[in-house]
């Protein structure tokens, strides 16, 4: 499985309005990457992106590069988040975790074919990611068309 990580970075505040940022940090098959989140305090919502990246050989790379940003630079990030903000955030959601599912597929396949894994629990795991990206794919048209 695709390991997701969003450590809380800080809190600030920006138009007026209180926002908790995270990072979410996912491993792409190649190197972490860490995207900024931002969510408002007084709501329950899963936030807004940041299209700004923190890449890293590992999740502690990609945590201390966004450590290191002032609340000053997180205000400015957001409010760039704001002004590039996507409208159908489920949508987004789901067309991200095929995406992770289909990378994780394939490295489970390379990583088979190098030796590293045994036929067998590899083509089970093949078997599993398989059945659960049909079962994301056939939810995608419930999140088309709907801005969240």
């Amino acid at each position: 499985m695709t390991e997701i990580t969003q450590p809380h970075i800080a809190t600030i505040d920006s138009d007026g309005r209180r926002y908790n940022v995270s990072l979410r940090v996912v491993f792409d098959g190649i190197e972490y990457v860490g995207r900024l989140w931002f969510s408002d305090e007084s709501w329950d919502d899963l936030g807004l992106p940041d299209r700004g990246a923190f890449p890293g050989r590992t999740k502690e790379e990609c945590l201390a590069g966004a450590m290191r940003l002032t609340h000053d630079e997180l205000a400015r990030r957001h409010r760039r988040a704001v002004s590039e903000k996507r409208k159908f955030h489920g949508l987004r959601r789901a067309t991200d975790e095929v995406l992770a599912k289909i990378r994780y597929l394939n490295q489970v396949a390379i990583s088979m074919r190098a030796g590293l894994l045994d036929v067998d629990g590899a083509a089970q795991e093949i078997d599993l990611t398989e059945k659960q990206l049909h079962t994301l794919i056939d939810r995608l048209a419930a999140h088309a068309g709907i801005e969240d």
